[in-house]
């Protein structure tokens, strides 16, 4: 068990609150600017986007050290990297703009809703400041007593320490040398990804090598019912990040995504088109999605609850503490979140009865549901480095289409309002955990993550129009596919006459998964057991997330698990910098990327 000294205790030469200096909050302001510009049009263009703390830390070392050489440190730079990220994820919300787009131009539904930028900027401001303060209690549970992996944050506090080497010591010292080797191989991993990225055919500059393998027309089923088994997904991604994630995540987890991606995808589809249930000869991966979200998302909710409850005085204990946060765990008083929440609860049902038509209780619902979301997400986002809110936002849209059926703009705005809030918390806590490890005051990067947060709202609010204008978002010359986007306005198209749209077998594939994820989660609770007891969150995972990135990420979990067994003593210093160079080359490239590609390079 590591130790949580360094979430209490200033580390040598580091005074607590320090690192919310002048330079340091120029520094963040710039980057969450850059950060929130350049995200949307990632996101519109492959569906997601990669954590960019580690992109905004590189750019946060070349801003502060050009204005603050002197006095620059580790910790004014995890401020700018927290802005940055803060930023970025709402910045992520253009998903939310895109499917009201989609929608206006459906055929199946009626549908208006058309925010103004300026209505957009206060809307999704007001969101994500209250993802971010409902994210504050949350931080002790999963960062300091149960310490979760979340890979993310662990690769962006080994990129900050590269970027801030040891004081104290002198050059040819043990511990200079190790700070040297370290840097040396989180460099030559970040160079090995970024070039990776660089020419695969996915990042659309060029063309040498292929975004992965698969195994072609290979097709399964019976006479008259079959389905390509490529058009699941299946198939092996050339991604390094993935490769690091699953280093990091551990072989046990890694080895449950694997075996949850072949149910999801192989057997589940062969399953409902060779006995008719459901899909038609040769169904698209959507389709097959469509069914299998609803078991997924049940298990890896009813694990998640059953874990909280489980575990009720851990997290009692979290938001106890709070009481007396300034004094010893760094992070905002109760008194502070709890007086936010509120006022922004009540600016957020004020603003979308006033801009959507929206009902206070809905809002109300929303809100609150997003609580227990946001709780299930960050279990899966510390364990596995993937995050479940957009499915289990989806899940809201079905929740939504059963209290007010036909109501279009109750289904969508249940997944808006729900995944706003909840997808926020997960790039910050990725934050807190890079915090945590490196001695960081969490109150200062709440600050810092307020900061961000309405700079990417205005960046989104600002180029979100000039990226529809300029690529298109729908039609059939629309060069922005947004799939993440297209999968709610879908949802909400199907979903428009209630849960009776729900493909049959649903709900009962969703009840047994719902008791398996029960009995799992205790089981998990005796050490003993846990070895050998399923993971209901790598398998429901592995359901949702492609699997040639769930395959790639197994490979990583295998590759530290030899590691460790063949060379113990170079695994604990080398593997963790190896796999996060592998995670930040990739993440800096799929950033830098559509930057080109609106200056006119590449091909996209």
């Amino acid at each position: 068990m590591a130790s949580a000294v360094s979430d209490v205790a200033a580390p040598a030469g580091h005074v607590r609150g320090s690192e919310l200096s002048v330079a340091s909050v120029f520094a963040a302001i710039l980057v969450a600017a850059f950060m929130g510009v350049s995200y949307p049009y990632m996101v519109l263009k492959i569906g997601f986007g990669p954590n960019v703390s580690i992109v905004a830390a590189f750019f946060g070392f070349i801003i502060l050290s050009l204005i603050a050489r002197k006095s620059y440190d580790r910790w004014q730079n995890n401020i700018v990297q927290t802005a940055g990220t803060s930023a970025a994820m709402t910045a992520f919300m253009c998903i939310v703009l895109a499917s009201f787009d989609m929608l206006r131009d459906s055929k199946i539904v009626s549908f208006a809703l058309n925010p103004t930028p300026l209505q957009t900027f206060i809307w999704l401001t007001s969101l994500s400041g209250l993802g971010i303060l409902l994210s504050v209690p949350m931080r002790k549970h999963f960062v300091v007593d149960e310490e979760l992996p979340f890979p993310d944050g662990i690769a962006a506090a080994e990129t900050l320490k590269v970027l801030d080497p040891p004081r104290g010591t002198a050059k040819g010292d043990d511990a200079w040398l190790q700070a040297r080797r370290a840097a040396t191989v989180l460099g030559i991993g970040m160079v090995i990804s970024a070039l990776l990225m660089f020419f695969r055919a996915d990042a659309k500059m060029f063309d040498y090598i292929p975004e992965g393998w698969d195994p072609g027309a290979l097709a399964l089923g019976v006479v008259g019912a079959t389905f390509i088994v490529a058009k699941m997904g299946v198939g092996i991604s050339f991604s390094l990040l993935n490769i690091g994630s699953g280093m990091i995540i551990g072989f046990r987890v890694t080895f449950w995504l694997l075996v949850g991606g072949a149910i999801g995808w192989i057997l589940a589809p062969y399953e409902l088109v060779t006995h008719g249930i459901y899909l038609q000869n040769d169904p698209s991966r959507t389709q097959v999605l469509f069914w299998i979200m609803w078991p997924a998302i049940g298990m890896i909710v009813a694990a998640g609850m059953t874990i909280l409850v489980a575990r009720w005085r851990l997290l009692l204990e979290a938001f106890r503490g709070l009481a007396s946060a300034s004094a010893t765990t760094g992070d905002l008083p109760l008194s502070i979140v709890v007086v936010g929440v509120v006022i922004l609860a009540a600016i957020v049902c004020y603003l979308q009865e006033l801009y959507f038509g929206l009902p206070i209780w809905m809002s109300l619902v929303a809100i609150f549901l997003s609580v227990p979301l946001m709780l299930v997400g960050l279990r899966a986002l510390g364990e596995t480095n993937w995050g479940p809110i957009s499915a289990l936002s989806n899940m809201m849209q079905g929740l939504f289409a059963a209290v007010a059926p036909g109501n279009v703009v109750a289904n969508i705005m249940g997944n808006a309002t729900t995944g706003t809030i909840a997808s926020t918390s997960e790039g910050l806590m990725q934050d807190y955990k890079t915090g945590h490890l490196i001695g960081s005051t969490p109150a200062a990067m709440t600050i810092a993550q307020l900061i961000g947060a309405p700079i990417g709202a205005a960046a989104l609010a600002w180029t979100y129009p000039m990226l529809v204008s300029t690529y298109g978002i729908v039609g059939e010359n629309a060069q922005l596919a947004a799939p993440t986007a297209r999968r709610a306005a879908g949802f909400a198209e199907v979903l428009s006459s209630g849960l009776s749209a729900l493909p049959p077998y649903t709900l009962e594939a969703a009840g047994v998964a719902i008791v398996l994820g029960i009995v799992f989660a205790l089981l998990e609770q005796y050490p003993k057991l846990r070895l050998f007891v399923p993971s209901s969150t790598g398998l429901s995972l592995g359901f949702l997330l492609p699997f040639a990135a769930v395959s790639t990420i197994f490979i990583g979990g295998i590759i530290g698990m030899l590691w460790m067994a063949i060379a113990p003593s170079s695994a604990k210093t080398y593997m963790v910098p190896l796999a996060s160079g592998f995670i930040a080359g990739e993440a800096l490239i799929a950033v830098l990327v559509p930057i080109l590609l609106m200056a006119g390079l590449g091909h996209p």
